[in-house]
């Protein structure tokens, strides 16, 4: 006589089976995506990296502007999830080098002092602006041979970077934008493209993105968008530059 118990036993192993495989596809795959993203952000487990911001000029006390801040946190997530291990320094602290270690510099080119000299030597074809004496035009940038002027509050730009140079190979990521709300706007962006961005531009790949913030006196860093991608034009001398 047939056991009545043998097709519930049979059912029950092709379930437990079943769940055992669909677990062991979702873990090898989430296995390869944090892969990637260490690949990407040059961060495999265990690894140092350092995040640069600007000083806040209001306070008597070494502090990050808001929206600066608000930008580190979301890159501390990613950091975290890499399993890598991030230092804060101020801009205009005499650090090492780029290449050893993975560096997040964000902030205003034009106050900014490490900023300023990453794009002065890793994107020679980007201009900024300083502006005149009462201001007007500052933080304009100048990019092959077009110019993207803000307009406080309702138009604004940024520079979002993935850079490779020096010794070590780690990449630079620069967010260099107009005004603060500009560089949480693109850290967001980062953050919430990284797997496109790896996807397209490949793990040792460099980019130079110009992202529009639309609006951000009503939306505050929410309204992004591409404006184009200026790799070419930003990694190439400007001809104004040449002897």
């Amino acid at each position: 006589m047939d056991n009545p118990l043998l097709p519930v036993i049979a059912a029950a192993a092709a379930l437990l089976l079943g769940l055992a495989g669909g677990w062991a596809l979702r873990s090898a795959a989430s296995r390869r995506r944090l892969a990637r993203e260490r690949a990407f952000f040059g961060l495999p487990d265990g690894a140092e990296c350092v995040l640069v911001t600007h000083r806040d000029s209001s306070s008597a006390h070494w502090s990050i502007p808001r929206h600066d801040a608000l930008a580190m946190l979301g890159l501390a997530s990613v950091i975290e999830n890499c399993g890598a291990h991030a230092e804060v320094a101020p801009h205009d602290t005499g650090l090492q080098g780029f290449g050893a270690r993975t560096e997040f510099c964000v902030g205003d080119p034009t106050a900014h002092r490490r900023l300023a000299a990453h794009l002065a030597n890793l994107l020679p074809g980007v201009q900024v602006q300083p502006g005149d004496a009462s201001g007007v035009g500052r933080g304009t940038f100048v990019i092959g041979g077009s110019s993207y002027a803000m307009e406080p509050g309702t138009v604004e730009y940024v520079l979002l970077a993935r850079l490779t140079a020096g010794e070590g190979g780690r990449p630079v990521f620069l967010a260099a934008g107009q005004r603060p709300v500009t560089h949480r706007a693109a850290v967001r962006h980062l953050v919430r493209n990284r797997a496109r961005l790896a996807r397209k531009h490949g793990p040792d790949g460099q980019f130079c993105l110009l992202l529009k913030v639309v609006n951000s006196q009503s939306y505050g860093p929410d309204v992004v968008e591409q404006v184009a991608e200026v790799t070419k034009e930003a990694l190439t001398k400007a001809a104004a530059h040449k002897a």
